[in-house]
Parts: C-alpha cells; sequence; structure tokens
C-alpha cells in the first residue's frame, strides 16, 4: 500500500505537466555526459520545455486514456519527456539540435497536437521554425515589396521635385 501511496503524486505530477501540452516528445538520453545533460536542461528550460525523467510505468499511468497514450509502446529503456505547452515544435526542435553535437541523445517518438509521430517524423518536425519565425518570416516577405514601392515612389518624388 505505501509504494501506490508514493506513486500518486509522481503521476500526479506528470499529468499536471501534460494537462494543456501542445506536445510531448521521448527522448533516450542513455550514454549523455552529466556535463551534456545539463546544457540539455538548460537549453530546453530556455526554449519554455519541461523536460524530466520519469519510471516508464509512472509515465504509462499518467498517458493512459489521454491523446499522449500511444507514447506508451515507446516507454522502453532509459526514456526522458520533453513537454510543451507553448510552441508545438520546440521539444523536437530544442532536443534534435541539440543531438547534433551530443550523438548519443535520440528521439524517440512524440505526440505534437493530438498526432502521434515516430522517431522519423519527429525529426522532420524538429526542423519546423517556431510559429514566431514563421511569422516574422511571413511578415518579411509582405513588407519587403511595399517598402521598394515606397522607395521608387519616394524617389519619383524627388526626381519631379528637383524638374
Amino acid at each position: 500500500m505505501a509504494k501506490v501511496e508514493e506513486k500518486k503524486p509522481i503521476v500526479q505530477e506528470i499529468k499536471d505537466n501534460l494537462d494543456g501540452a501542445k506536445s510531448v516528445v521521448l527522448v533516450d538520453y542513455l550514454g549523455l555526459t552529466v556535463e551534456q545533460d545539463t546544457n540539455l536542461r538548460r537549453a530546453t528550460r530556455e526554449a519554455g520545455v519541461i523536460y524530466k525523467v520519469y519510471k516508464n510505468t509512472m509515465v504509462n499511468l499518467a498517458i493512459e486514456g489521454t491523446e499522449f497514450a500511444e507514447l506508451a509502446k515507446d516507454l522502453e529503456g532509459p526514456t526522458a519527456v520533453a513537454i510543451s505547452k507553448d510552441d508545438a515544435t520546440a521539444p523536437a526542435r530544442v532536443v534534435a539540435n541539440f543531438a547534433k553535437t551530443a550523438k548519443k541523445l535520440e528521439l524517440k517518438s512524440g505526440v505534437v497536437e493530438g498526432t502521434y509521430y515516430d522517431a522519423a517524423g519527429i525529426s522532420i518536425i524538429a526542423t519546423i521554425p517556431s510559429r514566431d519565425e514563421l511569422l516574422s518570416k511571413f511578415l518579411g516577405s509582405i513588407q519587403s515589396p511595399i517598402t521598394n514601392f515606397a522607395r521608387v515612389i519616394n524617389q519619383v518624388a524627388e526626381q519631379k521635385a528637383e524638374a
């Protein structure tokens, strides 16, 4: 009985972290050095991503009956969980970028906005820029022609003023 009582707060913590999450990514961290793990935790924290290591059975209990239930099949071996409530691509993007320097780090799978992706799918998701980056690129592409048009009109007005 005591064991069950000890597990309930951990399972509840996982459920609280998953509540309202836009994406969850499972990560195989076996083989990382302490320094690499510390740097990864710092990078995820800076990106607003919750990165924690839980026992697979605890995660299994927490995701049961949720949109993240499909992740249960990938909960084998050492697994860390990266969760984001704001940016759907952030966990995959941050971990994949870090994996370029830490070859032992691997993306296992994930759920992004309710859709399950395997390792290959999550790797593709990781290449998608954040929403803010996409919006700034879009606004930049809209603003550029308008700015050029304004310059041309201004030059024409200056030439006519000189004449």
